[in-house]
């Protein structure tokens, strides 16, 4: 705002009048503009439904791209279950402390934990105009929790992306994929493999052979990166969070995007699937 209006005061003089008294009066208008953009947001931020998403897609969907482009299209954060559960634990508030028990004893945190962690997160300022679920809600029994929580405040979910791809291909994204553990970079035997990469007569990588571009150390596949263990995690993304698509469905807010194509054109759907 102020570089725009700073180049705006520049065009505005015309050289023969002090360039400081056109500058002075410029800044004087950025200050009340400045003032009817705040009580304009604030405005909306009562008055208005906040922008409440929640992005699905089974693992290998691509939802670690999108989340993030996202997040930055409409400066609203992405909340992650796992990291808000973490900070609650961290912080020690009421909720946290319930949810730290429940995990030294071994067991799960119960979903009206995390509705709870959810509803103190979205709290926080950066959540006013709206937020990013990612990781929740994962079965009906949620969705309907989470709607319950929202609707306390007047709220509601706006808007329901879901990534869909074909199972075959979620298979060769997932499988392929292998990691340098310490700095996270991630590599993909058909579409990003290192360099280092040798295949077997049988086509598949030499394991020995899969070491990290910039450090030479050795890469890992995920114990849960493998065909056995996608089945599994496929049967629950059908059988318990498809269902929440259906739950939503009536209210038309439900936008499902194909998944598999290139990423530009996967984010283009996007976008065109966030507008009102």
């Amino acid at each position: 705002m102020s570089s725009f209006l700073s180049r705006f005061a520049m065009l505005c003089c015309d050289g023969t009048t002090g360039m400081e008294e056109t500058t002075k009066e410029v800044e004087v208008d950025a200050s009340a503009i400045q003032e009817a953009v705040d009580q304009t947001k604030e405005k909306f931020a009562t008055y208005w439904p906040r922008n409440i998403i929640i992005l699905f897609g089974a693992p290998g969907s691509g939802k670690g791209t999108v989340a993030p482009n996202m997040e930055a299209l409409l400066e609203t954060p992405q909340l992650s279950t796992g990291d808000m559960l973490r900070a609650a634990v961290a912080a020690q508030t009421e909720i946290g402390k319930q949810a730290q028990e429940v995990m030294k004893a071994g067991g799960l945190v119960s979903d009206e934990i995390v509705v709870g962690i959810i509803r103190d997160r979205i709290k926080e300022d950066d959540c006013k105009f709206g937020f990013i679920l990612d990781g929740f809600p994962r079965t009906l029994d949620q969705a309907k929790a989470l709607d319950a929580m929202l609707s306390e405040e007047g709220a509601c979910v706006t808007k329901i992306i879901a990534l869909t791809v074909p199972d075959e291909v979620l298979e060769e994204r997932i499988c392929g994929r292998w990691i340098h553990k310490s700095s996270g970079r991630s590599y993909h035997v058909k579409f990003a493999p290192p360099k280092s990469m040798v295949l077997k007569d049988d086509g598949k990588p030499d394991p020995e052979s899969m070491l990290d571009d910039e450090t030479d150390e050795p890469l890992m596949q995920r114990p849960d990166d493998t065909a056995e263990a996608l089945v599994k995690r496929l049967e629950g993304y059908h059988g318990e969070t498809v269902p929440i698509l259906e739950h939503y469905e009536s209210a038309g807010i439900v936008k499902k995007v194909n998944a598999d194509q290139k990423p530009e054109g996967v984010w283009e759907e996007v976008q065109t699937a966030l507008k009102r």
